[in-house]
Parts: C-alpha cells; structure tokens; sequence
C-alpha cells in the first residue's frame, strides 16, 4: 500500500436531506476505515432524520421517508459513529466544505464534543480539481478506467473515493503519500470552523471573513463589541462556528 498511515484513516461519505450545513439532516452515513497495516473496515449506518426528505433530494440519493421511517435518530447512534471514527483521520471527497461540517453538527446536536483539531483532513476532491478539473464520476474514469455505478448511495461514493485517491498517489509521484502531506495539500484555505466563517491571517489569527468585521481579528471584536458574541451565538451559523467562538472568547477571558 503507497500510502502510509500513522493511525486509521477513515474514508466516508453522508446521505443527507439537502445542502443546508446548519439545518440539513443526515440519513444515511458509510465509512471504510483503512488502518496502517492496511487493513480496512466498513460500516454503513442509516439515519431517521427526524423531519421529511424533500423529494427532490430522495430522487437523487434514492433514500425516502418510507426507508428510515424505523431507523435510529443520529443521537442514538452518535457513540457508535463517533467511537468508530475516533483516533482516526478523515477523508472524502468534498468532505472539508460539506461531509465534516454537517457531522460535525450532527454531533454537537447529539451533544458529542466533537473537536476537528483531533483530526487531521484529505479531501480527495480538492487533489482532483487541482490536478484535473473534474467531478467524481469523472474522477473514476480517468483514474480508474471505471463506470461509477450507484452514484450517490454513500458506499459506493465511499469505494469510489478510496479507490481514486489510491490512483492519485500512484499517477501524481508529486504527491506525498501520508496524510500530513495530503492535509496541507488538499486545503484550500485555513479556517477555523470548517465552514469558512472563522479563517487565519498570515499571522495566525482567527479573523472573520464576512459581513461588517471581514478582516478583523474575532479577539479583537469580541473586546470591542461584547454584545456582538450573543448576537452571533443566536444567529443562524453552524453549532461548531459556535463552538470556535465560545473557546476564542474563552481563551481570551482566561489571558
């Protein structure tokens, strides 16, 4: 196997009922965890997401209401999800904009402290757009000389990004196969929250990048302005965007 692992990395992929980070629901969610001898584990877990799936969306990934009617919420299943991916690394394909942040908010709502800074990331999708412009579909035919078949149900997406960053690392002799290497590669732009509302400076600051504060250091307003802290924990941002803001502030507080 070409790529070196130090610990387990786990490949996976979320069936969701839309592309709301905050407000979307997973349904269904798949994992094959590589570990270092290379080894590999699979799981697939499907989820009550507690609210309808827009049909447009079942249309798409093929999972109804009918098909998790009798299924476990994810605060049920979150131990489970969590002590399976836990002490690992994480990968997907555009897991870093999408797949993360809506687990990561899936888990806080399930009241699991789940902390991105115990992961490090390889978002396959990235290592494909910056050496070929492509979608996944794609993906596997230029690397794999294969049909992606059962496009957008969670274990086949989750084969099919495993089997391609495998390609990669042995087309791309550029590309460093561990995932220290491919974190730092696959990463478009450092933020703190995932979701991009919380990014660093050069000097390695947490600085908002939206609204009237763009630019601004998040210690520095959080001094000046208190109120603006509550008004951005009841606002419509992600649970883990409040997250890194409560231990900025914290921190802060505690100086």
């Amino acid at each position: 196997m070409k790529l070196q692992l130090t610990r387990p990395l786990c490949f996976f992929d979320l069936e969701t009922t839309g592309v709301n980070v905050t407000n979307d629901r997973i349904v269904e969610i798949a994992v094959l965890k590589l570990h270092p001898d290379g080894t590999k584990e699979d799981k697939v877990w499907r989820v009550n997401p507690e609210c309808p799936i827009p049909a447009e969306v079942s249309a798409v990934h093929g999972i109804y209401d009918a098909d998790v009617a009798d299924e476990p919420n994810f605060k049920a299943l979150s131990k489970t999800i969590y002590n399976f991916i836990k002490n690992s690394d994480l990968a997907g394909y555009n897991s870093d904009r999408f797949d993360i942040p809506l687990l990561a908010e899936e888990m806080l709502r399930a009241e699991i402290d789940f902390d991105m800074a115990h992961f490090k990331t390889v978002d396959v999708q990235t290592i494909f757009h910056k050496m070929e412009q492509r979608t996944l579909t794609a993906a596997v035919k230029f690397y794999c000389n294969e049909e992606l078949v059962d496009a957008h149900s969670a274990m086949a997406d989750t084969q099919a990004t495993y089997d391609v960053l495998m390609a990669q690392l042995e087309r791309y002799e550029e590309l460093e196969a561990d995932v220290d290497s491919l974190n730092v590669f696959t990463t478009r732009k450092k933020s703190a929250d995932f979701a991009g509302f919380i990014v660093f400076n050069k000097e390695g600051d947490e600085c908002f990048s939206f609204g009237k504060h763009k630019g601004k250091t998040v210690e520095h307003i959080l001094e000046q302005e208190p109120g603006y802290f509550g008004w951005l924990l009841n606002a419509d941002f992600p649970m883990y965007t409040k997250k890194v803001l409560t231990a900025i502030r914290l921190r802060k507080l505690n100086t």
